[in-house]
């Protein structure tokens, strides 16, 4: 009998975005299997194609005498688990992606690199860098309760509970209270039932810490997986996973897809932070890629934060996840340090025009004199934020892109004379760098400076103010090259500078015991910003902020210098309360229908050509109004994002809010279906993101 694979083509056309029906030789028969890569003809092609078998079928579904055959199964290709391709189908069906864009983001190593036994490991690079030592404490009462109910929890499911599958867990622990530990026990139990582990981190500068803890207790079995790793590097860290040469995969989100065979355990660090959104289809989200994953293998999801996003708590409270919550930090005597709010309209009615508010300035002389040392965080990097014309108020901007260019302490060089010349401007957004005018090129004048302030300005202000003081910075550009976020964090971890300042990459998650000080020099920044969820991050970075300080036997102060004391969500990190600042969240989301009291749905339309994104993104909404009227879903736009232009491309947004997903997901597909078969087809991106 006769036996059909179904296969999707691995080609970069977007419009093939469905599996095509393929015959089996009985030579192949048994090699071939859902998620097994293959070599098949496609269409009037010269050149064979591969593919990825997502089914098998004992019926064609298409004309038999039309139907081509499977040509072969490469020997070196890596085969990937079933259970991934299934992953696949849930990112495209539930983000809106085509099929195409799915599987290259489960599957992102798509060929074989020849081995190079030269290539350094990149986690054996972290743990041979100088240090102080990881300490690994006994847990406490309080984090043996976790565990022993974690690990109790597990066996009953896997030994026979009834239950569909694992529930995820929360655990909620204030800064400091040993989160780190119970997820090495965790790792260490999983190891001792043959199963393996994935552990989530927000950024790649938290990959240097984790790596040495989790490296500290079980050796060369921690591998890495990020975007920092060149395409060889990658490709052997997939293929360690894979081997079964490993037991512990760490890395942002790509390090999910890791192609473990036994896997037991998905930990998500931080898993407030909006870095587990991807920006690119499927723009999914690494929690609930996760725990869908995990229902396939029968894994254990743990989230972790001590401040959590308001959709994993509310769950938690609802009883959808399972809630641990740690009240003490770890170290036996820390406390949690005290927070300093300084009104900085205050300051300057005081005369005070300095970056440094009196008090900030008072404990950081402390502290130098003392030999502790400190943190300052600022996010925003550059040397200020814009550059005016003092006399026609023209803002340098980007031509490219729809912001001001940030002048940035860098010299450039003449191309002509090869002389350096000024400093640059440069666009955080397309990349686009200019040097920094002489004259404002409106009106001529000579009166054109930078405004406001990035991490190179302060940096500038402390080399001033602190001379004697050891400095690092760290931030996007700092951290431009290949390892220098592991440089500098080891080299503040081996006591080498007083001071490190930087951006929110300094924030989350690092444990230095000799910082007692944590400087947060604007804690509005993020305050303001055109999002409905500007309150929540703000508050979640000013408290990964504050945790900073005072972890291992010393105290630890906090300064927080704002304009608006009296915002709930600064009122409440300056309280180191999280139930205050939820209850006053939730009050606010409710009122206006936001997540997660409503699902929320962004359409983005993106095109080179501004007629284009208007009229397509009117067209939608035209399209959609009776379809919202009768499933009662709210319609905002379309409407300006906060960036109209990027990199030369125009954007436009419509929203839909719903309490159903399935509605929501319905009126997705209804609209992208229409678009799809319109004139705009060909020069507008479409793209969804959902917010839950």
């Amino acid at each position: 009998m006769n036996r059909y694979a179904k296969v999707i083509v691995d080609i970069s056309a977007e419009a093939v975005d469905r599996a095509f029906t393929y015959r089996i030789p009985e030579a192949l028969s048994r090699r071939i299997a859902p998620g097994v890569r293959v070599v098949v003809p496609f269409g009037t092609a010269r050149k064979p194609r591969t593919g990825y078998v997502t089914e098998l079928m004992e019926e064609a579904d298409y004309q038999e005498d039309r139907i081509k055959e499977i040509l072969s199964v490469p020997e070196d290709a890596m085969q990937a688990e079933g259970d991934m391709i299934r992953l696949a189908a849930f990112l495209a069906r539930e983000y809106g992606s085509t099929m195409n864009q799915a599987l290259k983001t489960v599957l992102p190593v798509k060929r074989s690199i020849r081995k190079n036994s030269r290539r350094k490991d990149p986690a054996e690079v972290i743990r041979q860098l100088p240090g102080t030592g990881v300490r690994i404490p006994v847990p406490n009462q309080e984090q043996r309760a976790v565990l022993t109910d974690l690990e109790n929890r597990y066996e009953a499911f896997r030994t026979g509970s009834k239950e569909e599958s694992f529930r995820p867990s929360l655990l909620h622990g204030v800064t400091g209270s040993g989160k780190t530990l119970i997820y090495i026990k965790l790792i260490e139990y999983m190891q001792s039932i043959g199963k393996q582990s994935v552990v989530l981190i927000p950024e790649i500068s938290l990959t240097y810490q984790t790596v040495r803890e989790l490296s500290a207790y079980f050796g060369d079995r921690v591998a890495v997986l990020h975007s920092r790793l060149s395409e060889g590097e990658r490709y052997e860290q997939y293929e360690k996973a894979r081997e079964g040469q490993i037991d512990v995969m760490v890395g942002p989100r790509s390090a999910l897809f890791s192609p473990f065979s036994r896997l037991g355990l998905i930990i998500i660090d931080e898993e407030h932070e909006g870095a587990y959104h991807s920006d690119t289809a499927p723009r999914y989200d690494a929690r609930e890629a996760a725990i869908y994953r995990a229902g396939l293998c029968g894994a254990m999801v743990l989230l972790g934060s001590a401040t959590p996003s308001l959709l994993s708590y509310t769950r938690a409270r609802k009883g959808e996840y399972a809630l641990y919550t740690l009240k003490q930090r770890a170290v036996s005597g820390a406390a949690l340090p005290h927070i300093h709010l300084c009104d900085l309209r205050k300051e300057l009615a005081e005369g005070n025009r300095s970056i440094f508010s009196g008090e900030l300035r008072r404990l950081m002389e402390d502290r130098l004199s003392k030999k502790q040392q400190i943190i300052l965080f600022l996010n925003r990097r550059g040397y200020a934020g814009f550059v005016s014309c003092r006399s026609c108020g023209t803002v340098m901007r980007c031509p490219h892109c729809d912001v001001s260019l940030t002048a940035h302490n860098d010299w450039y060089r003449n191309s002509r004379t090869g002389r350096q010349e000024g400093a640059l401007l440069s666009c955080h957004y397309c990349g686009y760098k200019a040097p920094m005018p002489k004259h404002c090129p409106s009106c001529g004048s000579p009166y054109i400076a930078p405004f406001g302030m990035g991490t190179q300005k302060l940096e500038a202000a402390l080399r001033r103010e602190f001379p004697e003081a050891r400095l690092l910075r760290m931030d996007a550009d700092s951290t431009a090259r290949k390892g220098a976020h592991e440089k500098i964090l080891a080299a503040f971890a081996r006591g080498e500078a007083d001071i490190l300042l930087g951006t929110q990459m300094i924030v989350k998650g690092h444990d230095f015991p000799n910082v007692t000080l944590v400087g947060i020099i604007a804690a509005d920044l993020s305050l303001y910003a055109a999002d409905y969820d500007a309150s929540e991050r703000t508050f979640q970075l000013l408290m990964q902020a504050s945790g900073r300080a005072g972890r291992g036997d010393l105290p630890g102060d906090v300064v927080i210098q704002t304009y608006d004391p009296s915002h709930y969500a600064i009122e409440a990190a300056a309280a180191q309360d999280y139930g205050m600042f939820y209850q006053r969240e939730m009050s606010f989301r409710k009122l206006l229908r936001y997540p997660p009291f409503t699902e929320m749905l962004c359409v983005r339309f993106q095109s080179e050509k501004e007629a284009a994104v208007i009229r397509a993104s009117e067209e939608a909404a035209e399209y959609l109004k009776p379809f919202a009227e009768e499933k009662g879903v709210e319609l905002i736009g379309p409407c300006n994002p906060s960036l109209y232009k990027v990199n030369d491309n125009y954007r436009k947004i419509l929203y839909m809010k719903h309490p159903s997903h399935d509605i929501i997901i319905g009126m997705r597909e209804l609209l992208r279906n229409h678009l799809q078969q319109g004139p705009f087809a060909r020069d507008v991106l479409l793209g969804f993101d959902l917010e839950i």
